[in-house]
């Protein structure tokens, strides 16, 4: 029965093989044979020569095998660390108890600033509280949040509506 291989974007390619050449130099640096290495990972010669070449076909166990032999297992505990991008799709979904948090800068009127991308477009009105039963509490500026807005790069949704709302009685005062 033929192996089956898994098909990789080139970049993707490339980035195998990086990662099996630096398995090779520190293999190298704690002057290891080949014959060395396979044998205390348990595998083939031949497959500790595909691992190094980066090749798909190799499982993910034979890499970490080796990472084992070489001492440098716990940095399999840094990939996907940081996923900035399943972050950001996280924060855009994320709601609780009304308060969306949101990672764009956005100008008073709730529309993205010149240059600035949002992460997720989100319906802020939506999450107004009714103005007979609620008061309404007093907008938050930057100068007072303590420096959270800057040290985290998002503000509260309810603080948005706040803004928006304060632009909206503004520019009523000024007809």
């Amino acid at each position: 029965m033929a192996k089956t291989i898994a098909l990789l974007l080139p970049s993707t390619t490339e980035l195998l093989q990086r990662f099996g050449e630096r398995l090779r130099l520190a293999r190298h640096r704690r002057r290891l044979t080949a014959k060395q290495v396979a044998e205390r990972a348990g595998m083939a010669p031949m497959t500790l020569r595909n691992l190094e070449r980066g090749g798909a076909g190799v499982t993910m166990g034979a890499y970490l095998a080796v990472m084992q032999v070489l001492g440098i297992e716990k940095d399999l505990d840094l990939l996907g660390a940081a996923d900035t991008l399943g972050r950001e799709l996280q924060d855009a979904r994320l709601t609780a108890h009304g308060n969306v948090l949101v990672r764009a800068q956005l100008s008073a009127t709730g529309k993205p600033l010149p240059g600035r991308r949002p992460s997720a477009e989100i319906d802020l009105t939506a999450r107004q509280p009714d103005p007979a039963t609620a008061t309404k509490p007093k907008p938050q500026s930057r100068e007072h949040s303590g420096g959270w807005v800057e040290k985290y790069g998002f503000i509260s949704g309810q603080s948005l509506v706040d803004l928006i709302d304060a632009e909206i009685t503004t520019h009523k005062k000024g007809r």
